[in-house]
Protein backbone atom coordinates (compact mmCIF):
# COMPACT_ATOMS: atom_id res chain seq x y z
CA UNK A 1 0.00 0.00 0.00
CA UNK A 2 1.31 3.91 -0.74
CA UNK A 3 0.51 6.59 1.42
CA UNK A 4 0.87 9.96 -0.05
CA UNK A 5 -0.82 11.00 3.79
CA UNK A 6 -0.88 10.83 7.37
CA UNK A 7 -2.87 12.56 9.74
CA UNK A 8 -2.63 12.26 13.38
CA UNK A 9 -5.57 13.27 15.86
CA UNK A 10 -5.27 13.18 20.00
CA UNK A 11 -3.55 14.37 22.76
CA UNK A 12 0.19 14.87 24.20
CA UNK A 13 1.09 11.34 23.24
CA UNK A 14 0.37 12.18 19.54
CA UNK A 15 1.93 15.91 19.66
CA UNK A 16 5.39 14.18 21.14
CA UNK A 17 5.73 14.85 24.63
CA UNK A 18 7.97 14.41 26.36
CA UNK A 19 10.60 13.92 23.47
CA UNK A 20 13.34 16.18 21.64
CA UNK A 21 12.44 19.73 20.94
CA UNK A 22 13.16 21.06 17.78
CA UNK A 23 11.82 24.21 16.08
CA UNK A 24 9.74 24.63 19.48
CA UNK A 25 7.80 21.63 19.61
CA UNK A 26 7.97 17.87 20.71
CA UNK A 27 9.13 15.62 17.66
CA UNK A 28 7.22 12.73 18.87
CA UNK A 29 6.43 8.98 17.39
CA UNK A 30 4.07 10.68 14.80
CA UNK A 31 6.93 13.20 13.40
CA UNK A 32 9.27 10.15 14.09
CA UNK A 33 7.15 8.15 11.21
CA UNK A 34 6.22 10.76 8.73
CA UNK A 35 10.15 11.02 8.58
CA UNK A 36 10.40 7.85 7.17
CA UNK A 37 7.27 8.01 5.54
CA UNK A 38 8.39 11.31 3.53
CA UNK A 39 11.53 9.00 2.33
CA UNK A 40 9.74 6.00 0.88
CA UNK A 41 6.24 8.07 -0.73
CA UNK A 42 6.41 10.76 -3.73
CA UNK A 43 4.54 13.81 -2.75
CA UNK A 44 3.65 12.78 0.90
CA UNK A 45 1.94 15.40 3.04
CA UNK A 46 1.60 15.52 6.93
CA UNK A 47 -0.75 17.07 9.74
CA UNK A 48 -0.61 16.60 13.60
CA UNK A 49 -3.44 18.28 14.78
CA UNK A 50 -2.85 16.64 18.37
CA UNK A 51 -2.99 19.54 21.31
CA UNK A 52 -2.02 18.06 25.03
CA UNK A 53 -4.28 17.59 27.40
CA UNK A 54 -7.41 17.61 24.99
CA UNK A 55 -10.16 15.08 26.11
CA UNK A 56 -12.12 12.68 23.68
CA UNK A 57 -14.56 15.18 22.87
CA UNK A 58 -12.63 17.74 22.34
CA UNK A 59 -10.69 15.78 19.71
CA UNK A 60 -14.38 15.07 18.18
CA UNK A 61 -15.60 18.56 17.83
CA UNK A 62 -11.87 20.21 17.12
CA UNK A 63 -9.89 18.19 15.10
CA UNK A 64 -11.56 15.13 13.52
CA UNK A 65 -13.71 17.55 11.50
CA UNK A 66 -10.91 19.64 10.11
CA UNK A 67 -9.17 15.49 9.51
CA UNK A 68 -12.18 14.69 7.44
CA UNK A 69 -11.83 17.49 4.89
CA UNK A 70 -8.03 16.34 4.02
CA UNK A 71 -8.76 12.28 4.02
CA UNK A 72 -8.53 10.77 0.78
CA UNK A 73 -9.27 6.91 0.81
CA UNK A 74 -7.26 4.56 2.12
CA UNK A 75 -4.15 6.15 0.67
CA UNK A 76 -4.47 8.32 4.03
CA UNK A 77 -3.43 6.92 7.16
CA UNK A 78 -5.18 9.24 10.35
CA UNK A 79 -3.72 8.26 13.38
CA UNK A 80 -6.34 8.26 16.44
CA UNK A 81 -5.60 8.29 20.39
CA UNK A 82 -7.55 10.04 22.15
CA UNK A 83 -9.27 9.31 25.95
CA UNK A 84 -6.57 9.24 28.03
CA UNK A 85 -7.06 12.01 29.80
CA UNK A 86 -10.68 11.42 30.60
CA UNK A 87 -9.88 8.37 32.05
CA UNK A 88 -7.57 9.87 34.59
CA UNK A 89 -9.79 12.43 35.82
CA UNK A 90 -10.92 11.76 39.17
CA UNK A 91 -15.15 12.41 38.00
CA UNK A 92 -14.63 9.72 34.88
CA UNK A 93 -17.73 8.30 33.05
CA UNK A 94 -16.63 5.61 31.57
CA UNK A 95 -19.77 5.30 29.27
CA UNK A 96 -19.87 9.21 27.86
CA UNK A 97 -16.20 8.76 26.91
CA UNK A 98 -16.10 5.59 25.32
CA UNK A 99 -19.65 6.60 23.30
CA UNK A 100 -17.65 10.13 22.28
CA UNK A 101 -14.45 7.98 21.18
CA UNK A 102 -16.58 5.53 19.16
CA UNK A 103 -18.30 8.21 17.68
CA UNK A 104 -15.29 9.92 16.30
CA UNK A 105 -14.03 6.12 14.92
CA UNK A 106 -17.29 6.12 12.80
CA UNK A 107 -16.81 9.87 11.98
CA UNK A 108 -13.49 8.98 10.52
CA UNK A 109 -14.02 5.68 9.09
CA UNK A 110 -17.35 7.54 7.56
CA UNK A 111 -14.17 8.84 5.04
CA UNK A 112 -12.70 5.21 4.18
CA UNK A 113 -9.17 6.31 5.31
CA UNK A 114 -6.59 3.51 6.55
CA UNK A 115 -7.36 3.85 10.56
CA UNK A 116 -4.90 3.45 13.24
CA UNK A 117 -6.05 3.25 16.71
CA UNK A 118 -4.29 2.78 20.02
CA UNK A 119 -4.70 1.03 23.72
CA UNK A 120 -3.00 2.74 26.75
CA UNK A 121 -0.70 0.95 28.68
CA UNK A 122 -2.66 -0.66 31.51
CA UNK A 123 -0.10 -1.51 33.98
CA UNK A 124 3.06 1.11 34.16
CA UNK A 125 4.51 -0.88 37.06
CA UNK A 126 4.05 1.66 39.56
CA UNK A 127 2.53 0.67 42.61
CA UNK A 128 0.07 2.96 44.22
CA UNK A 129 -3.05 3.25 44.68
CA UNK A 130 -4.13 5.60 41.68
CA UNK A 131 -2.25 3.20 39.27
CA UNK A 132 -4.35 0.15 40.32
CA UNK A 133 -7.48 3.02 39.39
CA UNK A 134 -6.10 3.73 36.14
CA UNK A 135 -5.19 0.13 35.30
CA UNK A 136 -8.71 -1.12 35.75
CA UNK A 137 -10.32 2.06 33.92
CA UNK A 138 -7.77 1.14 30.74
CA UNK A 139 -9.01 -2.38 30.71
CA UNK A 140 -12.28 -1.63 30.56
CA UNK A 141 -11.24 1.71 28.41
CA UNK A 142 -8.87 -0.77 25.84
CA UNK A 143 -11.08 -3.63 25.48
CA UNK A 144 -13.47 -0.77 23.61
CA UNK A 145 -11.16 0.13 21.42
CA UNK A 146 -9.66 -3.78 20.46
CA UNK A 147 -13.58 -4.57 19.81
CA UNK A 148 -13.94 -1.36 17.60
CA UNK A 149 -10.69 -2.15 15.90
CA UNK A 150 -11.97 -4.88 14.83
CA UNK A 151 -15.05 -3.81 13.96
CA UNK A 152 -14.16 -1.17 11.09
CA UNK A 153 -10.70 -2.96 10.37
CA UNK A 154 -8.24 -0.81 11.54
CA UNK A 155 -4.75 -1.32 12.66
CA UNK A 156 -4.38 -1.55 16.19
CA UNK A 157 -1.13 -0.69 18.30
CA UNK A 158 -1.61 -2.27 21.69
CA UNK A 159 1.39 -2.64 23.49
CA UNK A 160 -0.13 -4.88 26.62
CA UNK A 161 1.27 -7.80 26.84
CA UNK A 162 4.91 -7.24 25.75
CA UNK A 163 6.40 -6.36 29.70
CA UNK A 164 9.04 -4.82 28.08
CA UNK A 165 6.51 -1.54 27.79
CA UNK A 166 6.65 -1.72 31.51
CA UNK A 167 10.58 -0.24 31.75
CA UNK A 168 10.21 3.37 33.45
CA UNK A 169 12.85 4.46 31.53
CA UNK A 170 10.66 4.92 28.56
CA UNK A 171 8.82 7.54 30.52
CA UNK A 172 10.23 11.38 31.25
CA UNK A 173 10.76 12.46 34.90
CA UNK A 174 6.63 13.02 35.10
CA UNK A 175 5.95 9.75 34.93
CA UNK A 176 3.54 10.07 32.25
CA UNK A 177 4.60 11.12 29.14
CA UNK A 178 6.88 8.79 26.85
CA UNK A 179 10.70 9.75 26.63
CA UNK A 180 12.91 10.40 23.37
CA UNK A 181 13.60 6.59 23.69
CA UNK A 182 9.92 5.79 24.27
CA UNK A 183 8.44 7.61 21.00
CA UNK A 184 11.56 6.28 18.97
CA UNK A 185 9.82 2.97 19.95
CA UNK A 186 6.27 3.61 19.17
CA UNK A 187 7.53 4.80 15.69
CA UNK A 188 9.51 1.98 14.97
CA UNK A 189 6.54 -0.43 16.19
CA UNK A 190 4.39 1.72 13.66
CA UNK A 191 6.36 1.73 10.87
CA UNK A 192 6.61 -2.18 10.94
CA UNK A 193 2.72 -2.28 11.32
CA UNK A 194 2.41 -0.28 7.85
CA UNK A 195 5.18 -2.15 6.18
CA UNK A 196 8.36 0.65 6.05
CA UNK A 197 11.64 0.63 7.40
CA UNK A 198 12.33 0.29 10.88
CA UNK A 199 14.93 -0.98 13.82
CA UNK A 200 13.72 -4.48 13.98
CA UNK A 201 15.31 -4.25 17.65
CA UNK A 202 12.66 -1.75 18.64
CA UNK A 203 10.73 -4.77 21.14
CA UNK A 204 14.60 -5.47 22.63
CA UNK A 205 14.61 -5.12 26.31
CA UNK A 206 16.86 -2.94 27.72
CA UNK A 207 19.45 -3.91 30.01
CA UNK A 208 18.52 -4.42 34.02
CA UNK A 209 18.67 -0.82 35.60
CA UNK A 210 21.09 0.27 38.15
CA UNK A 211 19.30 -0.08 41.63
CA UNK A 212 18.81 3.02 43.58
CA UNK A 213 19.27 4.13 47.07
CA UNK A 214 16.45 5.10 49.10
CA UNK A 215 17.34 8.78 49.50
CA UNK A 216 17.34 8.67 45.69
CA UNK A 217 14.15 7.36 45.77
CA UNK A 218 12.67 9.57 48.09
CA UNK A 219 14.35 12.40 46.45
CA UNK A 220 12.91 11.78 43.31
CA UNK A 221 9.57 11.46 44.51
CA UNK A 222 9.67 15.05 45.95
CA UNK A 223 11.08 16.14 42.61
CA UNK A 224 7.96 14.44 40.64
CA UNK A 225 5.51 15.73 43.60
CA UNK A 226 6.80 19.67 43.40
CA UNK A 227 7.32 19.84 39.59
CA UNK A 228 4.51 17.45 38.08
CA UNK A 229 1.54 16.45 40.06
CA UNK A 230 1.07 19.49 42.20
CA UNK A 231 1.02 21.62 38.88
CA UNK A 232 -1.23 18.97 37.35
CA UNK A 233 -3.48 19.01 41.15
CA UNK A 234 -3.68 23.15 40.69
CA UNK A 235 -4.72 22.92 36.76
CA UNK A 236 -7.76 20.71 38.03
CA UNK A 237 -8.85 22.75 40.64
CA UNK A 238 -8.85 25.57 38.36
CA UNK A 239 -9.85 24.09 36.01
CA UNK A 240 -7.61 24.73 33.32
CA UNK A 241 -5.60 22.01 30.96
CA UNK A 242 -2.25 21.99 29.91
CA UNK A 243 -3.71 22.44 26.09
CA UNK A 244 -5.31 25.87 27.23
CA UNK A 245 -4.87 28.74 24.38
CA UNK A 246 -2.43 25.94 22.39
CA UNK A 247 -2.67 25.53 18.82
CA UNK A 248 -1.51 22.41 16.57
CA UNK A 249 1.39 22.19 15.68
CA UNK A 250 0.88 21.17 11.97
CA UNK A 251 -2.33 22.05 11.83
CA UNK A 252 -3.12 21.68 7.82
CA UNK A 253 -1.46 18.89 5.48
CA UNK A 254 2.14 20.14 3.95
CA UNK A 255 5.19 18.40 2.63
CA UNK A 256 7.22 17.39 4.94
CA UNK A 257 11.10 16.72 5.34
CA UNK A 258 12.65 14.07 7.48
CA UNK A 259 14.36 15.77 10.99
CA UNK A 260 16.93 14.65 12.91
Amino acid sequence: MTYNRFIALGDSMTEGMSDQIIDGNYRGWADRVADVMSDNYQGFTYANLAVRGKLVGQVLSEQIPIAKKYIEGKSTIVSYHAGANDVIRIKYDPDKTIALYNQGVEELVSKNPTLMLFCVLEDSGQRSKRAEIWKSRFEVFNDNVRKKAAEVDAILFDPNGRDFWRDNRFVDADRLHLNPEGHRRVAQAVLERIGLPHDPDWSKKLPPAAEISAIQKLLSDANWIWSYALPWAWRRIRGRSSGDGRSPKYPIPAPWNART
